[in-house]
């Protein structure tokens, strides 16, 4: 069996296409992990949000609930 290349330098350079090439495989390669870890990070800030807002209503309605156990005497003018 031969190879196409002499030397590893020889494969990295590949006749001068070498840049090009390697060039393509770090942007798919980056692309690619892009695709994997942004839906990760967006679903991270989501549930944050999300348990967030469920505090806040939780909060709202523990107010409610003690307003409306405990009502204010209004005062007559």
């Amino acid at each position: 069996m031969q190879f196409q290349f002499d030397s590893l330098a020889d494969f990295l350079a590949m006749s001068g296409h070498g840049p090009y090439v390697w060039g393509s495989y770090c942007v798919t390669l980056l692309v690619m992990a892009a695709l994997a870890v942004v839906p990760l990070l967006r679903q991270r800030t989501l549930r944050q949000a999300l348990g967030r807002q469920l505090r806040q209503e939780e909060a709202r309605r523990r107010a409610l609930t003690a307003r409306q156990a405990h009502p204010q005497p209004e005062i007559a003018d």
